[in-house]
């Protein structure tokens, strides 16, 4: 670009960091609002007629952002996958848009970890997120909290169901895990849009990493403004989808039983969900 504009690199590094930092700060209130109680309905009315999983208030995931190496950073960015990164951890609706995202964190961490240490999961623990009361699952009396669902990789709470452990799987949990599955995948097509689009996600990002998630960030916003401005007109494979089975990730798949970030409380509300989906 510095050749293009016949500019210094130094400015138009500086030109671009700035751009992308307004765009974030002007767009975030009207394309990525804090949800109020109504909004959080909203999403989880529209993950039922969609997807037929009921108080759903998003699907969470994380992916890895390349960036190039950063100084002195040793292998804290270094991931997985065997490249550097930053990774962005997403909310996404029925309609395949950020609800809320947190970028920054580094390659090396994994899912449940980021998200043990992100702003979501405080506001969560501590109430401050405007989420709606218990509700009955549709057509019953069966109460029910609203939820975020996740892969293997994200700890089992009340308010965050993952998948049943792969091993001796009944009919019942089977049929659980593949609906949570087609749900799930809304916020895995999220990124894979802003991948195909945004082509600077399929390389090294060649910027230290405050300014990477300077840029994440906003391609994050012009995502939801572009989804907002176009509709949503994919279409829903769903039973195509639902027959794939859930993502089987064992490094991450602990047995539920020897782990103490497993409640009762929450094997119980998974439960109510898998027992509901066997009768609906």
């Amino acid at each position: 670009m510095a050749v293009t504009m016949r500019m210094g690199v130094s400015t138009v590094s500086e030109i671009v960091h700035e751009t992308c930092k307004v765009i974030w700060e002007e767009l975030v209130e009207e394309f990525m609002p804090v949800p109020t109680e109504a909004h959080w309905k909203k999403i989880a009315n529209d993950y039922y007629k969609r997807w037929n999983f009921p108080n759903c208030l998003g699907s969470i995931d994380g992916k890895h952002c390349q960036i190039k190496c950063p100084a002195n950073s040793g292998t804290s960015h270094f991931n997985y996958l065997k490249y550097f990164s930053l990774v962005l951890q997403g909310v996404a609706d029925a309609e395949k848009k950020f609800i809320t995202i947190e970028v920054g964190s580094r390659g090396k961490q994994n899912d449940a970890g980021i998200f043990a240490a992100s702003s979501l999961f405080k506001l969560i623990e501590s109430n401050s997120l405007n989420i709606p009361p218990n509700q009955n699952l549709p057509g019953t009396n069966i109460e029910a909290p609203f939820a975020f669902i996740g892969d293997e990789a994200y700890p089992l709470k009340s308010y965050l169901l993952r998948p049943y452990p792969s091993r001796n799987l009944n009919p019942i949990k089977e049929n659980f895990n593949n609906r949570l599955s087609a749900a799930r995948k809304c916020i895995e097509c999220v990124f894979g849009i802003m991948r195909a689009k945004w082509r600077i996600l399929g390389k090294d990002i060649e910027v230290e990493p405050k300014r990477a998630a300077v840029i994440i960030k906003c391609v994050c916003i012009l995502h939801n403004l572009i989804r907002t401005k176009d509709g949503d007109n994919d279409i829903d494979y769903y039973h195509v989808i639902q027959n794939q089975g859930s993502r089987q990730n064992e490094e991450e798949n602990h047995f539920e039983g020897r782990n103490p970030n497993y409640s009762q409380q929450a094997k119980e509300t998974r439960d109510k969900f898998a027992n509901f989906f066997m009768e609906h």
